[in-house]
């Protein structure tokens, strides 16, 4: 979805035309898979964070074309809304000192969006949800000017059949509104870790990343509030699964296979299984046409891009041309500072890690099933949330991070190659942040506990905060305004 297109109307013939390619691309994939020809190189990271414009009332700042053009820079991208940006950092092969070499990047590029940004008189912050956000922000007159977008919007909506979008949010507090837009999709920004595989290692990996959405989702929240509601500890994942709820052939919106959703199984023999699936349960939504070799993969790449797994396989190219596997871990919330990023960044790939290594897999142990609930059931919940484990013991999710998951990370990150200082550094600030009940999500809830539901207060002393890049286990509750 990353790319633009050159147009947005589309005619039947679109449709069969995409198809057609489609199928036929998915079987050069399938052949790829069986002959071992995608990469088998390194392991790589890479990330991409998503943040907001905002202005001088802590109101989302719609002017990311004028944004982007004055930054001109190849890793910021638009987003959905003209308010949303996205930040990005060239992947690179796992050493001593990777953690810090990101931090340093993501500092740098922070740095130049946001003076980009205060010279259009905007500024730039990174929320799960921005909490002044209204609901009347969320209309086509604030789409980013890209034809992909327009194209999204007006796809959904035929698959829908015209019928609105519908948002209904059971958490500490109900929310109920009704869209006829995607719009609503743009109330959502995060941390999508990639996490580049060789073929052979890639099951294990992308297993594990299912199985470890649950403590992600709870360690990296934050976004507890929408429209001045208390909903989800992680209110994102509610919100961007209900936003495009567009389902599976034949409509099958209710049905077990969702467009933007957990997924319905482990990988069993490959990652192949998921573009089988993307083929046999969902329907195209943008049906471009592309003058380029099959082998490309232009179009299965595409469809695949207008499919939200929170646990996404993804194709690549390495710069020799060989295919390769990424998996995109998309739970995480933007963070509330740059080292909270880079430390749930550390938290992740350590713990895939470990868990992808383990001489017993660890889905052998836990049922799909299971896996699925503990991530819903702690994204409502949060930290105190008792899920099941693979021993078939259940604990509550600050219990388990602090008892073995930290360990687990380091002990994973130590196989990486990264440094002791390094491993130490960022993991102690997901230590610090847990022990210590401090999550964005609990700041945020606190905050409004001591000085009331004020959103634009609120975000004020969240902006504070941030400017300090100081880990939020570190903010103080103070107010300024």
């Amino acid at each position: 979805m990353g790319e633009e297109i050159t147009y947005s109307r589309f005619v039947k013939a679109d449709y069969q035309q995409f198809e057609k390619h489609l199928k036929q691309e998915t079987e050069i994939l399938g052949e790829l898979f069986d002959s071992h020809a995608l990469s088998s190189g390194a392991l790589a990271a890479g990330y991409e964070l998503e943040a907001w414009l905002i202005d001088d009332k802590a109101s989302p700042c719609p002017h990311n074309d004028t944004f982007l053009e004055k930054a001109n820079d190849p890793l910021i991208s638009p987003e959905l809304a003209k308010f949303n940006i996205e930040l990005n950092v060239v992947p690179q092969g796992f050493n001593a000192t990777l953690l810090s070499s990101f931090e340093q990047q993501l500092k740098q590029l922070w740095d130049k969006c946001q003076h980009t940004a205060d010279e259009i008189g905007c500024h730039m912050m990174g929320v799960g949800i921005l909490p002044t956000l209204k609901d009347s922000d969320l209309s086509l007159e604030n789409i980013s000017s890209m034809n992909r977008y327009r194209a999204l919007n007006e796809q959904v909506l035929r698959q829908r059949k015209g019928k609105g979008i519908q948002l209904n949010i059971n958490g500490a507090e109900h929310l109920e509104v009704e869209h006829h837009d995607v719009m609503l999709e743009a109330a959502s920004t995060s941390l999508q870790i990639h996490l580049q595989v060789p073929q052979d290692q890639a099951v294990r990996d992308y297993n594990a990343s299912i199985i470890l959405s649950a403590p992600l989702v709870a360690v990296g929240a934050n976004a507890p509030f929408m429209f001045n509601k208390d909903l989800w500890y992680e209110t994102r994942i509610p919100v961007f699964e209900q936003s495009v709820a567009v389902g599976g052939i034949g409509g099958a919106a209710s049905g077990p296979v969702h467009r933007v959703g957990f997924g319905g199984n482990y990988a069993r023999e490959s990652l192949f299984e998921c573009f089988v699936e993307n083929v046999d349960h969902f329907p195209i939504l943008l049906p471009v046409s592309y003058d380029a070799e099959p082998e490309q993969l232009h179009y299965l790449r595409l469809h695949n891009g207008t499919i939200w797994r929170w646990n996404r396989p993804l194709i690549g190219f390495d710069e020799d041309g060989t295919p390769h596997l990424r998996i995109e871990q998309r739970v995480t919330s933007s963070a509330p500072s740059i080292v909270d990023n880079i430390a749930n960044i550390a938290f992740y790939y350590g713990l895939v890690q470990f868990y992808a290594s383990c001489a017993e897999p660890p889905e052998e142990l836990l049922d799909f099933a299971d896996a699925k609930d503990n991530f819903y059931r702690t994204a409502q919940l949060g930290l105190n949330h008792r899920l099941l484990w693979i021993d078939g013991n259940r604990y509550t999710v600050k219990q388990l991070v602090l008892d073995e998951l930290l360990e687990q990370s380091a002990a994973g990150l130590h196989q990486l190659g990264v440094s002791a200082n390094e491993s130490d550094r960022y993991l102690g600030i997901i230590e610090s942040r847990i022990s210590s009940e401090q999550t964005g999500t609990q700041w945020q809830r606190k905050f409004t506990e001591l000085h009331g539901r004020d959103m634009q207060l609120l975000t004020f002393n969240y902006y504070r905060n941030q400017q300090k890049n100081k880990p939020v286990h570190e903010w103080d509750f103070e107010t300024s305004s």
